[in-house]
């Protein structure tokens, strides 16, 4: 395999980690990422990882049963802290050379998040782990994401979805046919609302010209596939929107 990006930044969901159960993190699971991380890394592609933190608790919903936001969303950093060792510890013993940084102060476990040190990992063939979100309570995974990768340099930006493999007009699920795109715009996806990740992330990346991919995790070898610029889900650019095949009844699309 040929990576078609020389320097990827992936977005994974903390649910992502937990496979098919509501909570915690599925070692097998996890140990099936690690394998296609590896794969691309090995091809010569510098990663870059930011990992959520929903599998373990979610910041938003404390939020809205009481809790201070912002307490509540520094509790939420923290749990991506925890997925993000767990996923350094399976790649570690897959072989994998890893460098979790943090945006807020873990000093044992985790270095400080400094941009330039992040290139330089890169640099040196190393995966790196972005933890931590922005370090600022208000801002989601997403947001963290898009501004880890314009601050690395990242060619593309890889948004791994749970169950859905693509960007749709409207939900599927429902009566109608709704259509899948293969390709929309920056600005299609924010006058549309269209749920490819909140709209801060979305006009970040919109403003430095950063593609996004946004496909189904789960598919096979998604990863891989997304970063050898195979034809899979949508991907989010500057260029005109255009449509894949109407989709199927009882597919699934993603949620807001």
């Amino acid at each position: 395999m040929a990576a078609l990006y020389k320097r990827i930044l992936l977005k994974l969901s903390g649910q992502a980690l937990s496979g098919d159960a509501q909570f915690g993190i599925n070692a097998a699971v996890v140990a099936g990422l690690a394998q296609q991380i590896i794969a691309v890394n090995r091809t010569g592609a510098q990663v870059g990882i930011v990992v959520g933190g929903g599998n373990i608790f979610r910041g938003a919903e404390a939020a809205q049963q009481g809790m201070d936001r912002a307490t509540a969303d520094y509790a939420g950093m923290l749990a991506t802290i925890i997925n993000a060792l767990s996923l350094q510890s399976v790649l570690e013993k897959q072989g994998a050379d890893v460098r979790t940084q943090s945006a807020i102060t873990v000093q044992d476990v985790s270095e400080p998040y400094i941009y330039r040190r992040a290139i330089r990992h890169l640099e040196k063939g190393r995966i790196v782990i972005f933890a931590a979100g922005t370090g600022n309570p208000y801002m989601t995974t997403d947001t963290a994401a898009a501004l880890r990768a314009v601050e690395v340099n990242a060619d593309v930006l890889l948004m791994a979805k749970n169950g859905v493999d693509g960007v749709y007009d409207s939900d599927p699920t429902k009566p109608g046919k709704a259509r899948k795109f293969s390709r929309l715009s920056y600005l299609d996806a924010l006058n549309r609302r269209l749920a490819v990740m909140d709209s801060t992330a979305l006009s970040l990346c919109m403003e430095n010209n950063l593609p996004i991919i946004v496909f189904d995790l789960a598919a096979s070898q998604s990863i891989e596939r997304a970063a050898r610029g195979d034809k899979i889900g949508t991907t989010v650019s500057s260029q005109e929107s255009q449509y894949s095949e109407p989709a199927e009844l009882g597919s699934k699309v993603e949620q807001a």
